[in-house]
């Protein structure tokens, strides 16, 4: 391209020539720049240039001539499991609030995407089962001291009594999540609120009756009869009834279906008479 006179002179013009050639590289292969180096424009008797300057015009010219390339975008790559095309977006069906219902939301939603809700739903009856049945394991769990030993110890016997629900996964992230957040005494809130969203779930509307002593089986199959009737449960929804006992009612019942209370309890009723006296005199 270049006589030799001439690129003894001008050594950077074939510097200029490899880098056009490295500019036009497309699909791995060198392709013949798309210009040409007008060499009687840079006559040297007429107008004087220095090398340097020479050098900076004909990259800019290499530049401005070569071909645009276009970079393909590869597709990232993470740890990660390949996601699915579609987001699967579960939404509880009621909201509970506080770090305990953070919690549960957060295990309905993975029970879900995992497909293990009823399991799930077991295993936490059970833990609650036993919390309640076990007076010192609240003691163990609230204990802010507790090693990584011990509470790696507390969860494997936690596992350990959920019998053949200790083979679900969701749950054992579940325990290990609250060891490792020290989060393990607010086990029983979470079944609790848990325990909420599942009733919501399965279209069960929650009838708490408190009574002064405990009520046998044909009492409340009748207070289930009469209120399973009535407007407090919509068309389609199950009553599902727990009897708690509180002796400082006196006598009496109430009864709470969803956010609605009933109180027919003896200490009520004595406490309307007292606020009556007492205004009277």
């Amino acid at each position: 391209m270049f006589s030799d006179p001439l690129r003894r002179r001008h050594p950077h013009l074939q510097r200029a020539r490899l880098i056009a050639c490295r500019f036009s590289l497309t699909d791995n292969r060198f392709v013949k720049p798309s210009f040409r180096v007008d060499i009687h424009s840079f006559n040297s008797a007429s107008t004087p240039i220095h090398p340097a300057m020479l050098s900076r015009q004909a990259i800019r010219s290499i530049r401005a001539a070569a071909p645009q390339r276009t970079l393909a975008r590869i597709p990232a790559r993470s740890f990660a499991a390949a996601a699915p095309t579609t987001t699967q977006y579960v939404k509880p069906p009621v909201a509970v609030f506080g770090l305990d219902g953070t919690y549960a939301t957060a295990l309905y939603t993975a029970a879900v995407k995992s497909s293990a809700l009823e399991p799930t739903a077991k295993a936490l009856n059970a833990l609650h089962e036993l919390y309640n049945k076990d007076a010192k394991l609240a003691a163990v769990l609230n204990t802010p001291t507790l090693t990584i030993a011990d509470k790696n110890a507390i969860v494997a016997e936690l596992q350990k009594s959920l019998g053949a629900a200790n083979a679900n996964e969701t749950v054992k992230n579940f325990l290990a999540t609250l060891a490792e957040n020290n989060r393990l005494g607010i086990l029983e809130g979470v079944c609790q609120k848990f325990a909420e969203i599942m009733s919501a779930s399965r279209g069960e509307v929650e009838m708490v009756v408190t009574s002064a002593q405990q009520l046998d089986n044909k009492t409340l199959s009748r207070l289930e009869n009469a209120v399973s009737k009535s407007s407090y449960v919509g068309q389609g929804k199950k009553l599902k009834v727990t009897n708690q006992v509180n002796p400082d009612i006196v006598g009496g019942l109430v009864v709470e279906i969803g956010d609605r209370t009933i109180d027919l309890s003896v200490s009520a009723r004595i406490a309307k008479m007292n606020k009556l006296l007492t205004d009277t005199l």
